[in-house]
C-alpha cells in the first residue's frame, strides 16, 4: 500500500527532469540535478531534492528560480501525470552528496594520517597475526568461562530423593 506515493514520486522526477531540461528557461536555474522526490501519503504534497553546482550564491539563485517556476511545473505536470489533483511542489536543497563529500574527504585525510604515522603502534601486530583485543574477544565467547549458574548446576537440581 505504501508503493503508490513512491511510485508517484517517481514519476514526478522524471517529468520534472524533463520539463527542467526542454521547457523552463530560467537563467537562474543552472545546472541542475533532482536527487530524489517524497510524496506525502495523500498525493497532496511531493517534496522535490535536488542538488546544484556552484557556490551559495548560485545555491539561493537557484531555489529562488525552482520558487517561480513551481506553479508552471505543477501546471505541466497535470498535463502529464493522471492524477486527480497534482500534488503541491515544494523544493529543498540536498546537502546530502556535499556531506558525503565530506566524510570522503575526511576519511582519506585520516588514511594519510594514518599512512604517514605508519608503525607508531597502528600496526603493532603482523598482518597474519591476530591483535591482543582480538583474542581477549574470543576467549570470551563462552559467556561465563564455562561455568553454569548456580540454578542449573547438576547437583543443586532438587530433584534427588
Amino acid at each position: 500500500m505504501g508503493n503508490r506515493p513512491d511510485r508517484v514520486g517517481d514519476a514526478i522526477r522524471d517529468e520534472l527532469s524533463q520539463l527542467l531540461a526542454r521547457e523552463v528557461h530560467d537563467p537562474g536555474i543552472g545546472f541542475i540535478t533532482l536527487t530524489r522526490v517524497k510524496v506525502s501519503p495523500d498525493l497532496q504534497i511531493a517534496r522535490v531534492y535536488y542538488t546544484t553546482m556552484g557556490d551559495e550564491r548560485a545555491q539561493r539563485e537557484t531555489a529562488k528560480a525552482l520558487k517561480r517556476a513551481a506553479p508552471f511545473l505543477r501546471r505541466h505536470l497535470g498535463q502529464r501525470i493522471r492524477l486527480r489533483r497534482v500534488p503541491e511542489i515544494d523544493f529543498f536543497y540536498d546537502d546530502s552528496i556535499a556531506r558525503g563529500d565530506r566524510i570522503e574527504q575526511i576519511l582519506q585525510e585520516l588514511k594519510a594520517e594514518a599512512a604517514s604515522h605508519g608503525s607508531d603502534g597502528a600496526a603493532a601486530t603482523e598482518p597474519g597475526e591476530p591483535s591482543a583485543a582480538v583474542s581477549r574477544a574470543t576467549e570470551r565467547v563462552g559467556g561465563s568461562g564455562g561455568t553454569k549458574p548456580p540454578a542449573l548446576n547438576d547437583d543443586d537440581s532438587g530433584d534427588e530423593d
